[in-house]
């Protein structure tokens, strides 16, 4: 067996030079990148609602642990707001238009937006921990479903996951606490 790697860099020239309207899709994306666009849509939406529900925690938080879990949840909001930046970005690479129409947010997010009583910390953190296992579990599907198809957005749903587990370890503390 040889394994030596040999790059055929003028294939690959002549390959772009016929594709440059494609922009970022290459012959190596083997899904259907309208397929990918809508599931990363559902991803904007769900990410918006979660920072939404995050900010209004944030802000609706009180009594003796406010800040300590109003801390949380405003980082927490800001790397969710962050993720859903990410994905409309990835939505634009792949020739699609990212999608933020405020009507249908709630219908296509994966997650609930809840609105508890403001003084009930416990509520809000058990919420949002059921909202990370809900993402969590929901995105590991969309990652199986990609495998090395389209290993761009793979990658990009790992590093979003990678943050959502750690949401939800910070506040499985929070309760535990």
């Amino acid at each position: 067996m040889n394994d030596d790697f040999v790059l055929d860099v003028e294939r690959i020239r002549a390959q772009a030079r016929q594709r440059m309207e494609a922009g970022a899709r290459t012959p190596a994306l083997k899904v259907d990148p309208e397929k990918v666009i809508a599931l990363l849509n559902d991803v904007v939406a769900t990410e918006i609602v979660c920072w939404t529900r995050y900010t209004r925690h944030a802000i609706s938080a009180v009594g003796i642990d406010r800040a300590q879990v109003a801390a949380e949840f405003t980082e927490h909001a800001g790397q969710e707001l962050q993720h859903a930046l990410w994905a409309a970005e990835r939505i634009s690479q792949l020739g699609g238009n990212p999608d933020f129409d405020p009507g249908t947010l709630a219908q296509r997010a994966h997650t609930d937006y809840t609105a508890p009583a403001p003084k009930d910390l416990q509520q809000m953190l058990r919420d949002n921990l059921l909202a990370e296992r809900i993402v969590i579990e929901s995105y590991q599907e969309i990652v199986r479903w990609l495998g090395d198809r389209d290993p761009t957005t793979r990658r990009l749903l790992e590093k979003i996951l990678e943050e959502e587990e750690e949401h939800a370890d910070d506040i499985l503390d929070l309760l535990d606490s």
